[in-house]
């Protein structure tokens, strides 16, 4: 057919529709089981939830294959590491969709968002605990904090003993976090029999993991290990066992997760929240509140600042607190006078 100015159309016969383009779309020709392969290695393997939602939109076929369960129950803890402003009804769908898939991350985030920020305890434990059933360090760890403190409940629903076996079982894994814990617990004699010796063993080992962790993740495009040589070392003259930091070795902060992150920001957006009286725990990598008054240890020198747990408290001391804290006599002097001791710095090492 020829135009006004000469120029012709093509028959409409030529012209691909919409629907012939889809059926000659280079995916359509390949089968589901390869599809959802690929989709699994790239779900296990995104660094945020932007690089999984942009498969998703590609196209219809790749939107249902990508909400399989196979490929939900891959994904990595980034893919779900939605930010508290963002939180939304369909947030939480997906996030339920990839528990009821059978991932174990996704357990352990929306059972922390459950249990501390939706203040659904019971849904949120349950979620703890399906994941701790299958060896999730984290969660072990976590529902050992919550039986120390009774969290979601009253101070007599505390329960050390199984706290320490959760904390036990986190540090046979490998845990950092739960190394440390069940160190100042065996020190203490904290719902364990005291064994200063094992004690210290383990906050050892807590330190060599911290520091063969940064080893591994090294990427020698930044520093990310310095020494500095202080002009004194002082040995601690407490019980807990000295930091690499107390003898200059300054390692970055661990990343925190982001089921810790989220609860961070959740709180810190919510003016007055948790509650009146309430809490957030000082060490800024954590996010746990209160889940009631008084449930937190306060630091036994300034009792400024209060910590969920006592590897909460080592980590915030190391990278923080040791610059600020000062005992309660500084702030009562009326001359304004410095009435730090000289074994103050060492109450950071245990609750």
């Amino acid at each position: 057919m020829r135009t006004r100015r000469g120029l012709s159309y093509l028959p409409l016969s030529t012209m691909s529709s919409p629907k012939r383009h889809k059926k000659n779309s280079p995916f359509n020709s390949l089968p589901d089981d390869l599809l959802l392969s690929i989709l699994c290695k790239l779900s296990s393997s995104a660094t945020s939830p932007s690089d999984f939602i942009s498969v998703l939109i590609t196209c219809k076929r790749l939107n249902s294959l990508g909400l399989h369960s196979l490929v939900l129950s891959k994904a990595s803890h980034k893919t779900f590491s939605v930010k508290a402003r963002n939180w939304c009804d369909g947030a939480h769908r997906f996030l339920k969709h990839c528990a009821d898939a059978g991932n174990i991350e996704a357990c352990y985030t929306l059972g922390m968002i459950r249990f501390y920020c939706l203040q659904n305890r019971g849904s949120g434990a349950s979620l703890l605990a399906k994941a701790a059933i299958h060896s999730h360090a984290p969660a072990l760890y976590s529902l050992a904090v919550i039986q120390f403190n009774g969290s979601g409940g009253t101070k007599n629903d505390k329960d050390l003993r199984a706290g320490v076996a959760l904390c036990a079982r986190a540090a046979f894994l490998g845990h950092i976090d739960a190394l440390r814990e069940l160190g100042h617990c065996l020190q203490d004699g904290y719902g364990v029999k005291q064994n200063v010796t094992e004690g210290r063993r383990f906050l050892v080992q807590a330190n060599a993991r911290e520091l063969a962790a940064v080893l591994s993740a090294a990427t020698g495009k930044r520093p990310w290990l310095t020494w500095t040589l202080h002009p004194r070392v002082r040995p601690p003259t407490g019980s807990g066992c000295p930091l690499l930091s107390d003898y200059g070795c300054n390692v970055p902060a661990p990343e925190a997760h982001p089921a810790s992150r989220f609860m961070a920001e959740w709180f810190s957006d919510r003016v007055g929240f948790p509650g009146p009286g309430k809490r957030l725990c000082s060490h800024s990598g954590c996010g746990r509140p209160e889940t009631r008054k008084h449930e937190f240890r306060r630091c036994s020198v300034c009792g400024v600042v209060n910590y969920c747990s006592r590897a909460c408290q080592a980590l915030d001391w190391k990278f923080r607190h040791k610059a600020e804290c000062a005992p309660v006599e500084r702030w009562l002097d009326d001359d304004g006078e410095d009435a730090a001791s000289d074994d103050g710095g060492a109450v950071g090492d245990g609750l």
